[in-house]
């Protein structure tokens, strides 16, 4: 087939975006598999894959159910139906569970239990012992909080929070009614779901679940009836805010109100114990609506998120991973000098979480106390629990500057949390604005104006990653430092658009999503194909979380049928095909999946030897760069540059943790014959650490590494 007959857009040349998130969780699930991974860290893994899959069917399966029942029937990138989507992703996802729960019994408790480490399952398992102090345990800390709920005509069937883990039963009256009524309990998350048992033999340890202990306890909850069955359940639901933002008088209101609706939205998936009892999951399967195929038979505790509690458990360090380093200072802004006069001196680039956050959380709080200052202005999509950066702007308002900040309050399942914040800083006397109707403000910038000696000066940061200091220990990203005026002007012409209604005439440095950003992005890659065609160095790099996005897609694939070589690090969802003829062969796909969640966005343009590279705050999709608030920076600085392009070599080099995209659309761990051993994750933190260890040595200071704190991963 020539290529002028390619019809680069045809929908067989797409992957469904749902069956290749799958495929990423399988990556996940790969890790907790892999037998050359600590224990602890198989167990976390496992984990994740859990917390991953509760949330894919929240929100992406949720919202394929909505589209079924609206009588949607336009079909999506690969071209398949909503209808469609659904039936493969049920099949793809009992076959994923079915796996999960094949690795937890098959291979991570066998090597639990020869590692010492014992789960009771059954109540005949127990010691006497262990008997006595279970049932003391129960009396007093477990049994005041549990709320039994019977069934009858006067009590109507209780509503099951979303992910809440219960206990059904049937239970007859020991005189009386011969029909058995429903009960449940819920199964309390104030208590540790993991209780480890006294035991006298050195070295074991035995732990059991806490839903073992209730269940064995039931006659307690219910006196007067024999218990006549008793298992676990779990239901998913429907948590996907549906709001109109434009008949809502006061958007913050109406999240608060749809937040509260997420607890008992549509149920969408029914987890059971593989041996439940035929009556009794037919009453639960009648309360809640669910089909056949929603409902998921497990061989196994439910709810395997409980394995990253039990991956923090003290005195399990030696299961853990041990070979990355905490987070190193950044070279190019010591303690000891004002952060400013740091970034006068140049452009300044970090990569978390190889070097720490705590500048980025510097900036602000000496923005906060600077006299200079005039002005800062901020956009937080998520911050943590006990934001520092929050503190400092409220600070900074408190010292009479001008504080506006951009709150997303439609950042998923972080709503709540951005409301708090919002209010706090309203009532400090920070300007506010909460996200713009209809886009979500998902960039990530910081402004501030300062007075100095020569006039007035711009100090921006602009990052990949959001401005909160617990997920930057976790996430990899990439921030910049700058004073530039050029980026200063595009920067105080975002907040203006943000805050207003000023669109620029045009922009000095920046790209801005939805407007401009996607054209940018699509120029830059249609001139690499012009490259190539006029025979010149031509040559893409991009890493990012996920590629989705038609148009640009095609682009791709045009460009690769011109030659240009091009090379996508995608952690998540990748719905292009690699190695078809003509359409692209010159395309390599490759995902890691290491201790930290791959979350910068990074972009490589080879430009006729003049090469150009980018970082972003969006993936390549259509929410991205249609539907959100974003930026897209040139890294122009050489030595940045080069900073930065040896972050693209390295994981394209991965050989460890890197999975590689085949012919056939299936990933398989990059091989590793006769190349060397990289993890490029660890390569980073060694890097970072000889960095400033050499600072150090300069400075003839004495110099104390640090092992990192460990931590889970979390999915953005």
């Amino acid at each position: 087939m020539s290529k002028e007959q390619i019809d680069f857009q045809d929908s067989k040349y797409y992957v469904n975006r749902e069956l290749s998130w799958l495929q990423f969780n399988e990556r996940v699930l790969s890790e907790a598999r892999d037998p050359q991974n600590p224990l602890f860290e198989r167990l976390k893994f496992l984990s994740i894959s859990a917390s991953n899959l509760d949330e894919f069917f929240m929100v992406r399966v949720a919202s394929l159910k909505d589209m079924v029942n609206a009588g949607y029937k336009k079909r999506d990138i690969a071209g398949m139906t909503a209808t469609e989507q659904i039936d493969a992703v049920t099949t793809a996802v009992h076959k994923f569970v079915e796996q999960q729960y094949n690795t937890y019994n098959k291979s991570l408790l066998p090597q639990l239990e020869t590692n010492g480490i014992h789960i009771v399952k059954n109540w005949n398992e127990l010691r006497p012992e262990e008997v006595k102090f279970l049932d003391r345990y129960f009396d007093e800390f477990i049994y005041p909080v549990l709320t039994p709920m019977a069934v009858d005509s006067s009590r109507p069937f209780p509503l099951i929070r979303n992910k809440s883990l219960n206990l059904g039963a049937l239970v007859k009256k020991k005189e009386g009614e011969k029909e058995a009524t429903f009960a449940t309990v819920q199964v309390p998350s104030v208590i540790s779901r993991i209780i480890e048992l006294p035991t006298a033999q050195e070295g074991a340890r035995r732990l059991i679940f806490l839903e073992t202990v209730i269940k064995n306890n039931m006659k307690k909850l219910f006196l007067n009836y024999d218990i006549v069955c008793c298992h676990t359940f779990r239901v998913g639901r429907n948590a996907d805010l549906s709001i109109d933002e434009d008949e809502a008088e006061d958007l913050l209101k109406e999240i608060e109100k749809q937040i509260k609706k997420r607890q008992w939205g549509q149920a969408i998936r029914l987890e059971v114990d593989s041996k439940i009892d035929k009556k009794l999951l037919s009453r639960i399967v009648s309360e809640l609506g669910v089909t056949e195929d929603e409902i998921y038979k497990i061989d196994g505790p439910l709810d395997l998120t409980f394995l990253m509690k039990m991956y923090g458990l003290s005195g399990f360090d030696e299961y853990k991973e041990h070979g990355y380093l905490s987070p190193q200072p950044v070279p190019e802004i010591p303690q000891d000098e004002n952060i400013f006069a740091a970034i006068r001196k140049g452009d300044i680039l970090m990569h978390h979480p190889y070097q720490t956050f705590d500048p980025v959380v510097r900036f602000v709080e000496t923005a906060a106390n600077d006299p200079n200052v005039l002005a800062i202005k901020q956009t937080l999509y998520r911050v943590s629990g006990n934001s520092p950066i929050i503190a400092a702007l409220a600070k900074a308002a408190d010292n009479g500057k001008q504080v506006s900040v951009l709150v997303e309050l439609k950042a998923r399942f972080d709503e709540e949390n951005n409301i708090v914040w919002a209010r706090k800083l309203e009532k400090a006397g920070c300007h506010v604005i909460y996200g713009l109707v209809g886009l979500k403000t998902h960039c990530k910038i910081t402004l501030v104006v300062r007075k100095e000696d020569d006039g007035i000066r711009r100090y921006v940061h602009l990052a990949t990653g959001n401005y909160n200091d617990s997920t930057a220990k976790l996430y990899t990203d990439v921030g910049m430092f700058t004073c530039d005026d050029s980026f200063g002007e595009d920067a105080t012409a975002v907040f203006n658009m943000l805050s207003g209604y000023s669109e620029p005439l045009g922009w000095n440095r920046l790209s801005i999503a939805p407007l401009w950003l996607k054209d940018r992005i699509l120029y830059l890659i249609e001139r690499e194909k012009q490259h190539a065609l006029a025979g010149e160095p031509a040559h893409i790099v991009a890493k990012m979380n996920s590629i989705c996005h038609k148009d640009v897609i095609a682009a791709l694939y045009e460009a690769s049928a011109a030659g240009v070589h091009i090379d996508l690090i995608v952690r998540g969802i990748c719905c292009l095909r690699t190695g078809i003829p003509g359409v692209s062969e010159n395309i390599t796909v490759r995902s890691i999946v290491g201790n930290y969640l791959e979350h910068s966005r990074i972009m490589y343009f080879e430009n006729g030897g003049n090469s150009e590279i980018y970082a972003s705050s969006a993936d390549w999709m259509p929410r991205n760069l249609e539907s959100r608030v974003e930026i897209l920076f040139p890294i122009v600085d050489q030595d940045l540059k080069d900073k930065v392009w040896h972050i693209l070599d390295m994981e394209l080099k991965d050989t460890e943790k890197a999975h590689i995209m085949n012919e056939t659309g299936i990933y398989v761990k990059a091989d590793r014959r006769g190349k060397q051993s990289v993890n490029s994750q660890k390569l980073f933190g060694q890097e970072a650490l000889a960095l400033i260890k050499s600072q150090e040595e300069k400075n003839n200071r004495v110099f104390k590494p640090e092992m990192a704190p460990e931590m889970p991963l979390e999915e953005s």
